[in-house]
């Protein structure tokens, strides 16, 4: 049988190492602190007394997946979701890759937040383009214009593109150059910067 000192044992070596983790990860998904908090107590105090002291030997993935959970059963309750919410589910995962898709996630949001700045039929041109992959006939078919205009359409949308990200890189903050092992100095050096 089971004793409390051994139970006790496993929460400090196995799950306790990771609330700083944890709590880290959840104040990146949601928006009030004090939820945050709560969350995290909940977790700690459901993994210390449910938690199999002789099969979990991933305590971290362990908390994190107690936390998902929580938050999928809240989500469940509210019975009104956000596809964003959904997509930052995905953040509680507790491998390698957790912090890469933190940071795909940002510099969607960054980007979301330029295309949102273009002009109506440029954003539209572009996202057609980019994300659908069609070809500049197609887009010019659908948006009733010229092929010509559209390929305006789609270079000021690069440009802008292009201008933004360059700001938010010498703002200090990374962009995926700077992951692909590339930065912006590296560009401006090359002379090939864009107007």
């Amino acid at each position: 049988m089971e004793t409390v000192r051994v139970r006790l044992d496993w929460f400090k070596a196995a799950i306790l190492p990771h609330e700083g983790a944890l709590r880290g990860r959840l104040r990146r998904v949601m928006s009030r602190s004090s939820d945050v908090d709560d969350l995290v107590a909940e977790c700690m105090t459901r993994a210390y007394a449910h938690g199999d002291v002789n099969a979990t030997t991933n305590g971290k993935a362990y908390l994190f997946q107690i936390a998902r959970n929580l938050l999928i059963d809240e989500a469940r309750r509210e019975k009104i979701v956000s596809l964003e919410f959904v997509a930052e589910l995905d953040v509680l995962q507790a491998d390698h890759s957790t912090e890469a898709a933190l940071q795909a996630r940002d510099e969607l949001r960054h980007l979301q937040a330029i295309l949102d700045t273009l002009p109506p039929q440029c954003r539209r041109a572009f996202i057609m383009r980019r994300v659908y992959g069609k070809s500049v006939k197609e887009i010019a078919e659908e948006m009733a214009l010229s092929v010509f205009t559209v390929d305006k359409h789609l270079t000021r949308a690069a440009v802008k593109i292009m201008q933004a990200i360059g700001q938010f890189e010498g703002s200090g903050f990374g962009w995926s150059l700077q992951k692909r092992g590339g930065n912006a100095d590296d560009r401006s050096r090359s002379g090939s910067s864009v107007p």
